[in-house]
């Protein structure tokens, strides 16, 4: 059985667990379980594996931005075996794009996204993730998010700190979003909560 195989299994199964009126701890303890797996597997692919699937993800990415050429465009610094979207995305900036990366400032809190480049100055965030060091607080127009899990539905599975959604749900004008991660983060269904903003697009290898 492949490792994509093992995953789906895994899953798919999950919220079948779940009683149909469980409670938002519940919910919150699966997903935690989930989420470990997920990475897991996530850091686990192939340098091989890895390289194609990127490959083909950064094909489907360009053709997604292309409408937004000449937006502000946020994106992720790449953490635990994510998908690296900076090739891309330093492409688009060349093409007349702005780019900002995301800021916490503090747990519980919205992020904050400052304008990047190459050769922006950079210091260690929370989780030692690369951030900008200065920069006023910028509203992108459209956000390129990272997965560890999504379903059919749109809905994404993060690190459980909330960021993206009290983000997207606190901007003066809601951006587009577009979520990218790999294949094996597919789930049944993240038993999505009322605080749970579904993404307009994800792409994956798939």
């Amino acid at each position: 059985m492949s490792s994509i195989e093992r995953i789906s299994e895994l899953a798919g199964s999950g919220p079948a667990l779940l009683a149909a009126d469980a409670d938002w701890p519940t919910i919150r303890d699966w997903r935690r379980k989930i989420r470990e797996k997920l990475i897991a597997q996530r850091v686990a692919i192939s340098a091989e594996d890895r390289s194609a699937w990127s490959e083909t993800i950064g094909r489907a990415l360009t053709a997604a931005l292309e409408p937004y050429a000449s937006s502000l465009i946020g994106f992720y610094w790449p953490f635990r075996g994510e998908y690296d979207p900076r090739g891309v995305l330093t492409a688009m900036r060349e093409r007349g794009s702005r780019l900002a990366l995301p800021v916490i400032v503090e747990r519980g809190q919205p992020l904050v996204f400052r304008l990047w480049s190459p050769g922006s100055l950079m210091v260690q965030g929370i989780w030692k993730i690369p951030m900008p060091e200065s920069g006023e607080a910028v509203f992108p127009d459209l956000l390129v998010v990272p997965l560890v899990g999504f379903d059919g539905q749109g809905y994404r599975l993060g690190y459980g700190g909330g960021f993206y959604d009290r983000t997207i749900a606190a901007m003066p004008v809601r951006p587009r979003t577009v979520g990218v991660g790999f294949e094996l983060g597919r789930l049944e269904t993240i038993c999505p909560q009322p605080h749970d903003i579904p993404l307009e697009q994800i792409i994956t290898e798939r």
